[in-house]
């Protein structure tokens, strides 16, 4: 997708985790397709957002791509190299210039292990830092870089807050230079206040270490805050990909649409008047996802000529902007009109009574409905 050979290059990534079912033996009777077909590219330096609510697998393709999970089928091509198709010494001398920040802090951490320990097994697996006073120099450095002091070489994991433990983690993750950090939900376990500080530090170390990020999120505020590109994955699929700003100023997918009129603006007048679009409907399980476009069972734009049979590729409607919809521009230009939240759950068999709440008799949701508050 880019002019440039991009240091990260994703094409047709799969990921599908068999259903096993059986007394004796188990079978095979399902596959949930965690990612399914997606394709993507980052550029050397720069930092790659990829958000979608809970479920839609983020993670799993931030684990493919460091083959934490085997991919099912597709490429990983990391500066010129299908990683995919490497094992052994030469898939760890490759792992050494992809590293991860994990979404939970003291999980990722060995709570038997000190911060010297942590930091130094690394370095000395991958041979590098150098005798035992080049490895401690290096530690100290690392300390230094993400704001610890030097007395928390002899401390566990348990002794510190997120935010440090966060900042341990990220110190572990850069200790072996790497190219690529892919950071898996950083700063969602932590404080307001903190998530600040973390951000601050990524950018600080990418700046300064020349990092390529690819940042995993569900914060739309964080992605748009750190992010160069953003994707936004639906239902193991990449549905919608552009610069930043362009992609908050004007999102053409209808899912992103949706997940930006969620965000809150923090003027009163402004956010009375700014039009909310609803979502009917359950998110459909990735075992069984919907047949055409995947958005079509909860899409305000639903189009039964193609939505329904006809799965939409992803393709480049300007510059930089690709986007996974039939309708895309018909939708930009205001040629189509959005559907009422009662009109796309009537068609799922979900009723919405007029106050907004859904009829309790059906299982499925119309989410982002409020119940009213009766007040005493």
């Amino acid at each position: 997708m880019s002019a440039a050979e991009p240091l990260l290059r994703v094409e047709g990534l799969q990921v599908h985790f068999p259903i096993k079912r059986g007394l004796f033996v188990d079978r095979t009777v399902g596959h949930v397709r965690a990612v399914d077909g997606v394709d993507l590219a980052i550029d050397r330096g720069t930092t790659y957002g990829l958000v979608g609510e809970s479920g839609c697998g983020k993670s799993t393709l931030g684990r493919a791509v460091l083959r934490l999970v085997e991919p099912t089928a597709g490429k990983v091509v990391f500066d010129g190299t299908d990683v995919a198709s490497l094992s052994g010494e030469p898939l760890r001398a490759v792992r050494r210039r992809m590293q991860m920040v994990f979404q939970d802090p003291l999980g990722s951490l060995d709570p038997r292990q000190n911060v010297e320990s942590l930091l130094s097994e690394p370095l000395r697996a991958h041979g590098l830092g150098g005798g035992r006073e080049g490895i401690a120099a290096k530690i100290r450095g690392l300390l230094d870089a993400v704001g610890l002091p030097s007395a928390a070489l002899r401390r566990y994991p348990h002794e510190f807050s997120g935010g440090q433990r966060q900042r341990i983690g990220i110190a572990r993750a850069i200790s072996l230079e790497p190219d690529l950090l892919i950071a898996d939900e950083p700063v969602s376990a932590l404080d307001v206040s903190v998530q600040a500080q973390v951000v601050n530090l990524l950018e600080e170390l990418q700046q300064r270490l020349d990092l390529t990020y690819l940042v995993i999120a569900h914060d739309l505020a964080v992605v748009r805050h750190i992010s160069d590109v953003v994707g936004v994955m639906y239902l193991g699929s990449l549905v919608e990909q552009a610069p930043s700003d362009a992609l908050y100023d004007e999102p053409l997918h209808p899912y992103t649409r949706s997940l930006m009129s969620a965000v809150p603006v923090p003027d009163p007048e402004v956010e009375e008047r700014r039009e909310r679009i609803l979502l009917a409907g359950d998110l459909p399980s990735p075992a069984n996802p919907p047949s055409g476009c995947r958005f079509h069972t909860r899409c305000p734009w639903r189009q039964e000529t193609r939505c329904d049979t006809e799965a939409p590729p992803l393709r480049e409607l300007a510059p930089g902007r690709w986007v996974s919809c039939h309708w895309a521009e018909d939708i930009r230009d205001g040629v189509l009109r959005p559907k009422s939240p009662e009109e796309v759950a009537a068609t799922q068999g979900v009723s919405v009574r007029a106050s907004g709440a859904v009829n309790p008799e059906t299982d499925a949701l119309v989410q982002g409905v409020d119940t009213p508050v009766e007040r005493r």
